[in-house]
C-alpha cells in the first residue's frame, strides 16, 4: 500500500499563499503522473491538479486556473501545490496521490492523511 505524506497546510487569511508538499514513499514513483485532490466539509473529493511523469505537462481543475501551481523535484521525489490568492472555499483537506492515468486522473485507491487548508475571510 502506497502512502504520500502531505505537509504544509495552515490557517491562513484570503488573498494570503501557502506551498503543499507531498513526499513520494518510493522513487519508483518518480515517472508516475502525480496529482493533488481535496475534499471540503461535506463534499466528495475532487480533483485539483496534475502533472505528468516524463513531461512536465501539467493541468488544472476550472476552479483553481491560474491560482494553483502544481510541480515536482525529482532529486527530492516531491511534488508541490502551490496556492496563491487563498479564497474561504479553497478551505479543504488537500491530498496527493499518484495517478494510473494522467489523462483520466484516476489516482491510486490509497490515500495518505492530507493537509488541512483553511481559509478565513
Amino acid at each position: 500500500q502506497v502512502m504520500f505524506v502531505e505537509s504544509g497546510g495552515g490557517s491562513v487569511q484570503a488573498g494570503e499563499s501557502l506551498t503543499l508538499s507531498c513526499a513520494l514513499p518510493d522513487r519508483r514513483l518518480s515517472s508516475y503522473p502525480m496529482g493533488w485532490f481535496r475534499q471540503a466539509p461535506g463534499k466528495e473529493r475532487d480533483f485539483v491538479a496534475a502533472i505528468h511523469g516524463n513531461n512536465g505537462m501539467t493541468k488544472y481543475a476550472d476552479s483553481v486556473k491560474g491560482r494553483f501551481t502544481i510541480s515536482r523535484d525529482y532529486e527530492k521525489n516531491t511534488v508541490y501545490l502551490q496556492i496563491n490568492s487563498l479564497k474561504p472555499e479553497d478551505t479543504a483537506i488537500y491530498y496527493c496521490n499518484a495517478l494510473t492515468s494522467y489523462g483520466l486522473a484516476k489516482p491510486l485507491d490509497s490515500w495518505g492523511q492530507g493537509t488541512q487548508v483553511t481559509v478565513s475571510s
